[in-house]
């Protein structure tokens, strides 16, 4: 003859066995890799290249699961939105974004931030920059102010004839740069974050958005409208390595000075090349890595970063200049990337 359970024995047994459920789920729940997003401004740039492959070492240090999208074209604004919007649905605890355009993305960062996204701008700051949790960043403004000062130095005793080669309306990194350097030359003016400075030195101006092509093209229109120039700015090395085609097209390659910002290897190539007189070099793995680092520790802990974060700049190099610190051609391709 069967026993019956009591009615105490059966509590029991279903009180262990929903314990034993909710155990499991947690444990599931815990075993779900962290997911991270990174939205690069172009997949083509070496800088973001380097970027992604930095982000996608730190995830698989840590075990997170990371998601990349990318602009078709620097100031791409439509494209990031969709991949934030993506990220979002599909369940990321943060977005690492480089901003294309850093005024039209805001809406769409805040979006993700009150549902909850912890989302990091890198390299680029949003406008304003608390639209993002935090940045992690060069300073910008500084990496145009030391070439500034380099070229100043470089062209003592002549009369500048500037060319700049910039990226693209709505990017904050670029105006900084610009004015960095018109600042470093001696500019007095304004550095706002959103305006270029106006400055009479700079007899033309175009907008290259970062590419070698477009940037060869901006030269040689500048070339057109003013052959006397003699000091050219770029946003990037790419931007450097096609004014100077344009240059050497023209035969004017061994009068001019290129400056520019980056820090990549064929960057810091060509300065050791004669190309480039100098660059600014930043450090896109840095970032990548402290973006990925802070994600996990918001998913784990549920503590947001915030702030900005520097994440350094060094002049380099091969012909240094009095008064203007830099670093030599060793150290620039020590630390390089691409």
């Amino acid at each position: 003859m069967r026993r019956k359970l009591q009615w105490p024995t059966v509590l029991l047994v279903a009180v262990v066995a929903t314990a034993a459920c909710v155990a499991a789920a947690s444990a599931s729940k815990q075993a779900d890799p962290v997911k991270i997003g990174l939205i690069t401004k172009t997949e083509t740039n070496p800088f973001f290249v380097k970027m992604r492959l930095g982000a996608q070492a730190q995830a698989k240090r840590y075990g997170a699961q990371l998601m990349t999208a990318a602009g078709k074209f620097d100031s791409d604004n439509a494209s990031q939105v969709a991949a934030i919007e993506n990220m979002v649905a599909a369940g990321v605890k943060g977005i690492l974004i480089t901003p294309g355009n850093t005024k039209a993305i805001v809406p769409a960062i805040e979006k993700a931030r009150s549902k909850g996204v912890l989302v990091i701008a890198l390299d680029t700051p949003t406008d304003p920059q608390t639209a993002s949790d935090a940045l992690f960043a060069t300073d910008n403004f500084k990496a145009g102010l030391l070439i500034g000062r380099y070229a100043k130095s470089v062209m003592k005793g002549k009369t500048p004839v500037i060319a700049a080669l910039d990226t693209a309306p709505g990017v904050t990194v670029g105006v900084l740069r610009h004015n960095g350097f018109l600042v470093g030359f001696g500019d007095k003016g304004s550095a706002k974050n959103s305006e270029y400075i106006s400055d009479s030195r700079v007899v033309c101006s175009g907008d290259t958005e970062g590419d070698q092509v477009k940037g060869q093209t901006v030269m040689e229109n500048c070339l057109t409208k003013n052959p006397d120039i003699n000091l050219v700015y770029t946003i990037n090395e790419p931007a450097a390595a096609g004014a100077y085609q344009a240059l050497k097209k023209a035969g004017k390659e061994k009068g001019v000075t290129i400056v520019s910002v980056d820090g990549g290897c064929a960057g810091v190539r060509n300065v050791k090349a004669g190309v480039i007189a100098a660059t600014s070099q930043q450090y896109p793995l840095k970032m990548a890595a402290l973006g990925v680092q802070a994600v996990v520790k918001y998913a784990k802990t549920g503590k947001k970063v915030s702030g900005y974060t520097d994440t350094g700049v060094t002049l380099i190099t091969g012909k240094p200049q009095s008064g203007v610190p830099s670093k030599n051609l060793a150290f620039g391709l020590a630390n390089c990337w691409g």
